[in-house]
């Protein structure tokens, strides 16, 4: 397991070129070119640090934004102190490819890379991309798109190669017999068990176990929360929820004995599931996980974390493994 000082040493040395996620409201969810200053440490403090919790006692670094100016006339970058977690190296240049409908991808917009689901591809080769934090759907060049990746310890998912054997892989993990409204239909119907999540405020990054009450007209689902109650605390909260807020609930792929520092999780947190990092390991089976969406960071035992999957194209996918239903 690599510390935070050989995880500096490796990839975030002076001068290395990185992408830079923030948790301030407006940039939440992107991802942001930049380049490492160099290592702040432990003990010292910036303007940013006062806070006299166990967060200033992290290994930080001071970054320079590319595209992000600390002046209003844009001639002086942006330089920030940041935590490990909130790095990862630049990815390296990919092959031009075409994408589809429901590609989870990152689309550069307002100086950043932010995630976002294909929704329509025009006859003009453009695509229409859904970004849930926002809730807009913009329309975007193939060149300002690219393939959204998640990076955890040292290793990107899916990882760089030939992008059509990472196609072919792709299909292959979706049965060809079945059509992918029946095979949603078979996994969403009456009385399945799903997880929820929800774009309002300080809901961000969590799922909530849920019933599916009944399919509407509309194509969209109404659900009964399993762990969230009325405003009059008489009954289980029901609400209207679209197919890009509703999954199966994730398959049981055994225990794990620990986890790893940078390990992408779950979280059983205020009864949902909320995705973190883990940022340190404590003696007996406790962890600190951090929340990027909220800047928190919280500890837990180990019973109440599991380990972080997608639902991508039909299939569970974690790190450079795919679970097919």
């Amino acid at each position: 397991m690599e510390t935070e000082t050989e995880m500096l040493n490796t990839y975030f040395s002076n001068g290395a070129e990185v992408e830079i996620s923030s948790d301030e409201d407006g940039f939440r969810g992107a991802w942001y070119e930049g380049i490492v200053v160099r290592p702040i440490q432990k003990k010292q403090r910036t303007n940013k640090d006062d806070d006299d919790d166990e967060s200033s006692n992290k290994l930080r670094v001071l970054v320079e934004y590319k595209t992000l100016m600390a002046d209003k006339k844009g001639k002086r970058p942006l330089k920030e102190a940041m935590t490990l977690v909130q790095l990862r190296p630049r990815p390296p240049p990919e092959r031009r490819r075409k994408f589809k409908v429901s590609d989870e991808v990152d689309a550069y917009y307002n100086d950043g890379w932010w995630e976002g689901v294909v929704m329509e591809v025009s006859s003009d080769g453009k695509y229409s991309v859904f970004f849930r934090g926002t809730r807009d759907q913009l329309e975007f060049e193939e060149s300002r798109i690219r393939i959204h990746r998640e990076w955890a310890k040292g290793e990107w998912t899916p990882p760089f190669g030939d992008e059509g054997e990472e196609r072919k892989k792709e299909e292959k993990l979706v049965s060809t017999e079945t059509k992918p409204n029946d095979e949603a239909a078979e996994i969403f119907s009456k009385g399945s068990l799903v997880e929820v999540s929800s774009d309002e405020e300080g809901f961000e990054g969590a799922w909530f176990v849920a019933t599916i009450v009944k399919l509407l007209d509309n194509g969209n689902y109404l659900i009964e929360y399993q762990t969230l109650r009325n405003n009059d605390d008489t009954a289980f909260l029901q609400e209207e929820t679209d197919r890009l807020h509703i999954r199966p609930r994730p398959p049981d792929i055994g225990s794990f004995e620990s986890f790893k520092v940078l390990e992408e999780v779950d979280a059983l947190h205020n009864d949902g599931w909320w995705v973190g990092v883990i940022s340190r390991v404590l003696k007996g089976q406790r962890y600190k996980v951090y929340f990027k969406a909220s800047n928190e960071e919280l500890e837990f035992k180990h019973a109440d974390i599991r380990l972080h999957l997608d639902w991508i194209n039909g299939k569970w996918v974690r790190a450079s493994q795919a679970l097919k239903l």
